[in-house]
């Protein structure tokens, strides 16, 4: 089977890159838009496609070449924080790679599944009433970013009802891993830990919201679990991905805290917050586990002592 994963270089595609490659037989293909550093140990191994997506010559081009039998769609603009500085451009991006990728597989009439990965940012204001969140909850976004997976998502659904395509929406909770960029919580955290051991930052953590709680999945499971989706999905169908259990971020936080070689302090820093924090989220994924079998695997510790020596590699480097 050939495969094709959209930001193959980034967090998730990286994982999935080697997941793949480990345990299947597939010939993987990727698309890069910018460094191919998470990959470069892979890069022998793979077919890759420097590209925009943004533009539908180039993603016809690019499927007529690769000819897969699925597609991850991963590519995305996927920082919260960066939607509200710059919602349109987080739109028009997200939204344009979506639509071109359908509408090149109605063009070029190409019979081949592909994976939408949204969020479970569109769920957005869940009540506590609401929880755990399953995928019939109300969809109420609360950054431009969200905005922008439901709109992948109901692509996914419209392409998959106008034009027959085999398309699977997904909707994974907050996950986590070695090789997350900036700009989420654990890496965040991490980095600035590995900085302080390093002698590189004052001994100091800058943080937000310690209060929210998060549904936190390694993303080593979560590319399991989209892997078993593709074999066992239902075609028009969404599922939810997430671990079933909350945990503050302070615990997170004092997690990570306690890995650290050197006494830290911490402060709030009023330009980590958000303009809306949703105060807890909990995944219902039983449609997931009910299809696949699925379960996660990695212990929530274990994320974050990966995540931190991750970063300790990075700054010694």
């Amino acid at each position: 089977m050939r495969v094709l994963i959209t930001g193959i270089s980034g967090f998730v595609g990286s994982h999935l890159a080697e997941h793949l490659l480990a345990n299947t037989n597939w010939e993987i293909a990727g698309t890069i838009y910018s460094s191919d550093y998470n990959i470069r140990h892979l890069a022998d191994r793979l077919e890759l496609y420097p590209a925009d997506l943004s533009h539908l010559p180039v993603v016809e081009c690019i499927l007529g070449q690769a000819r897969p039998d699925v597609i991850f769609h991963l590519a995305a603009q996927p920082l919260t924080a960066q939607s509200f500085r710059d919602p349109w451009g987080t739109l028009a991006t997200n939204i344009s790679m979506q639509v071109n990728l359908l509408q090149a597989m109605v063009n070029l009439h190409l019979n081949c599944r592909i994976l939408i990965v949204g969020s479970s940012e569109e769920y957005g204001l869940v009540r506590e009433e609401d929880l755990p969140v399953d995928e019939g909850t109300p969809l109420r976004p609360v950054s431009p970013y969200a905005v922008s997976k439901i709109a992948q998502d109901m692509l996914g659904l419209q392409y998959h009802l106008s034009h027959g395509l085999d398309a699977i929406r997904l909707r994974p909770f907050n996950h986590i891993g070695p090789r997350q960029r900036p700009g989420f919580v654990a890496p965040d955290f991490a980095h600035q830990i590995a900085l302080i051991e390093a002698g590189l930052q004052e001994p100091v953590m800058r943080v937000g919201n310690l209060e929210a709680e998060r549904d936190f999945t390694d993303v080593r499971d979560v590319v399991r679990a989209y892997t078993l989706l593709v074999v066992h999905g239902e075609a028009g169908q969404v599922y939810n991905v997430g671990s079933g259990r909350s945990h503050p971020i302070r615990e997170l936080l004092e997690t990570l805290l306690s890995f650290a070689t050197v006494p830290i302090t911490v402060e709030t820093d009023p330009d980590r917050l958000r303009p809306s924090d949703v105060p807890r989220i909990v995944c219902d994924c039983r449609r997931l586990r009910e299809a696949t079998g699925w379960e996660p695997a990695i212990p929530f510790e274990q994320s974050l002592h990966d995540v931190l020596d991750y970063w300790r590699r990075q700054v010694s480097e």
